[in-house]
Formats: C-alpha cells, sequence, structure tokens
C-alpha cells in the first residue's frame, strides 16, 4: 500500500493522500490527472525524505520515490505519444451551478511559454456580459506566462439594435490589447456556429456553451460578482485535444 512504509507525520499523510489519489485515477484510466498528482505526490515524499533519518526508512523511501517516478514517466510517454497521434481527448462536464471553472482554472493547464498565437470561433461575442467575457479571456492571456503577441476572433455580427455595442466594445478591446504589445485580428462570419479555441502550442478547447457558461450573478455585491471561480455555471461539456498542427481561421 502508498502508505506502508511511511510515517504519520502530516507531511507523510499528505503524501499518502495524494499518491493514494493518482493508483485510482491510472486505475480508472485518467492520465492527465494522474499525471499530476504523481508529480505532486513525489514532490512531497521528497519532502519527507530529507527528514528523514532512520536509514531502512530512507532506503524503502526512495525506493518507493523511484517506483512512482517510473510509473509517471510511463504515463507522461504514453500522453505524448497520444498527443503526436492527435488521438488525446479530455472531457470535463461542468454541471448546472457548478462553481471553481473561471477561464484561468480551466485554461492555465495548456497555457505554456510556447503560446503566442490564439484562435477563438465563437458566434455570440455581442451583448455587454458577453463582451465582458471575452475581455476576462484576455486578461488570462495577456498576464499569464504565455507570451502571446496576436489573438483572433471569429465571431458574428449582430445585425439588430446591440450591433454599434459589439462593434465599439471590440473596438475598446482591441486599443487596449495594443497597448499591452497584443494585435487583435477580428473577422465576422454568418455561417459560424461551432465554438472551440486553439493555441499555437496544439491544443484545442470545444465548449459547448462557447464562452458564455456562466450563469447571471445574484446582485451586483454577491460572491462570484468579480471572481468567476465562485461564479454558478451552467451545464456544458468542454473537450480538449491535442493536435501536431493547428489550422488558422
Amino acid at each position: 500500500m502508498a502508505g506502508s512504509l511511511l510515517g504519520q507525520d502530516s507531511g507523510s499523510t499528505a503524501a499518502v493522500t495524494v499518491i493514494k489519489r493518482a493508483l485510482e485515477l491510472e486505475s480508472e484510466s485518467r492520465y492527465p490527472q494522474a499525471l499530476v498528482c504523481y508529480q505532486e505526490g513525489i514532490d512531497l515524499l521528497l519532502q519527507v525524505l530529507k527528514g528523514t533519518k532512520d536509514v531502512t526508512r530512507k532506503s524503502n523511501l526512495r525506493k518507493r520515490i523511484s517506483d512512482y517516478m517510473d510509473r509517471a514517466e510511463n504515463i507522461k510517454k504514453y500522453l505524448d505519444q497520444e498527443k503526436e497521434a492527435g488521438k488525446y481527448h479530455k472531457q470535463i462536464k461542468i454541471e448546472e451551478n457548478a462553481t471553481g471553472f473561471s477561464y484561468e482554472s480551466l485554461f492555465q493547464e495548456y497555457l505554456n511559454e510556447t503560446v503566442t498565437e490564439v484562435w477563438i470561433e465563437d458566434p455570440y461575442i455581442r451583448h455587454t456580459h458577453q463582451l465582458y467575457n471575452f475581455l476576462r479571456f484576455c486578461e488570462m492571456l495577456v498576464k499569464g506566462q504565455c507570451k502571446v503577441k496576436t489573438i483572433h476572433l471569429l465571431t458574428s455580427l449582430d445585425e439588430g439594435s446591440g450591433k454599434e455595442q459589439q462593434s465599439s466594445g471590440l473596438e475598446e478591446i482591441r486599443e487596449s490589447l495594443r497597448n499591452h504589445g497584443v494585435q487583435l485580428e477580428l473577422e465576422y462570419s454568418s455561417l459560424i456556429h461551432d465554438r472551440e479555441i486553439r493555441f499555437n502550442n496544439g491544443w484545442m478547447i470545444k465548449i459547448g456553451r462557447g464562452l458564455d457558461y456562466f450563469k447571471k450573478p445574484q446582485s451586483r455585491f454577491s460572491l462570484g460578482y468579480c471572481d468567476f471561480d465562485l461564479r454558478p455555471c451552467h451545464e456544458t461539456t468542454v473537450d480538449i485535444f491535442h493536435n501536431k498542427h493547428t489550422k488558422k481561421i
């Protein structure tokens, strides 16, 4: 068992908990989540090892750490092969009224320093709250570790009373991004139906509701109005793929 050779101190207990979760996730073929837990668990075990004086326990810990590192490495190799073959697919189901799904929580895992270009296809970047959603998404890109230089947005044109609001709002966002060294390329299409986001490191995320999966806050002064991790969501599905070559709009 994961904890049979560890003590009962808080560090050991935390390591056992995380490693057990990694083993469960691996047995369920949930490899991306298992890899994250293995990496976290190994880091915790290394901290336990540093504070261990007993020679026998140290030897057992080193063996256990080596075993988990091998498991993690095998999972990483498998995921890399799946990415290379374009077969990688992860699905997240967001339940009605679920919280904890801000753009940062959902996308940061796939935004590393190699990301310089982003493509967004979403037919509904029209109304005020949808424009704010897009603005929040852009803020996440600008303040993250990625080095985004160009954002491509393909959306549909509001032909009704909101046309001027949509146009002026997107122009303001474009100007603000320009001040941060990021170029926003806008394109409109009446034929667009799909909703997807692509990064030039190969990751592609499809959200059933696009960026507009948050519910309206209860009031201007309710939790979740500012912090979207606390904002209840509409039910939707998120599908994550990895393609070796990311097509351009």
